[in-house]
């Protein structure tokens, strides 16, 4: 079971959607272990609504925390730690692709002493980089990617979403990994949008895979 990690430079940068695009590219499963704050409902749950008449099965959380907040805060206020040996035991069992979203970017806390880019190491994972086009973008994206470079995490590529300037091709350039496709902004995402968008990146996402 191929297993692959999404994760962005930084909180709101459209990992939710964009992974719902990448699990109706591959025919693949979703799941985002940690959730914080769902008074609004759930990353799950829009995705589930997205890939509504799909094969791709959305996986509940391991940790479902009120709290909109870093995971660690979060998960304190209700007395608990989250253990990434505990999410790590309850990965998905089966022979399709998982899509698996993260919480904000890599050093976001899981607890005390590890970081959603530990828990990307544990699961094995590949990862997707999300980068959201905003002023600061280039310093954070350049951040992430040498991070990743760091810690050895093995990186497919980035999806870009949003317009502001067009600086894509030079964060591609800097970072030196590939570009896998560019999101336009939508302000009506819904299932055509993300089967539109699925459909123009799966021949490009599936050759780097």
């Amino acid at each position: 079971m191929e297993r692959i990690f999404v994760t962005g430079i930084g909180t709101g940068v459209g990992k939710t959607f964009i992974s719902a695009i990448l699990a109706k590219a591959l025919n693949a499963d979703y799941w985002k272990p940690v959730q914080a704050g769902f008074a609004d409902g759930t990353d799950s749950e829009c995705v589930a609504k997205w890939l509504e008449g799909t094969d791709s099965v959305v996986h509940p959380e391991v940790y479902r925390l009120a709290k909109p907040a870093s995971p660690h805060i979060a998960a304190r206020e209700e007395g608990i730690t989250i253990d990434i040996e505990n999410i790590c035991s309850q990965i998905p069992t089966n022979n399709r692709t998982l899509l698996i979203e993260g919480a904000g970017g890599l050093l976001v806390p899981l607890n005390n002493s590890t970081f959603v880019a530990d828990l990307i190491k544990e699961l094995g994972a590949k990862v997707i980089l999300v980068s959201r086009n905003y002023l600061g973008s280039i310093n954070h994206s350049l951040l992430t990617a040498r991070a990743c470079r760091e810690m050895q995490l093995p990186v497919i590529g980035w999806v870009f979403n949003d317009q502001y300037l067009n600086y894509e091709e030079e964060i591609v350039h800097w970072s030196n990994y590939p570009r896998i496709a560019s999101i336009p902004y939508s302000e009506n995402i819904n299932g055509t949008f993300i089967n539109t968008h699925a459909a123009a990146i799966k021949k490009q996402l599936e050759e780097l895979l």
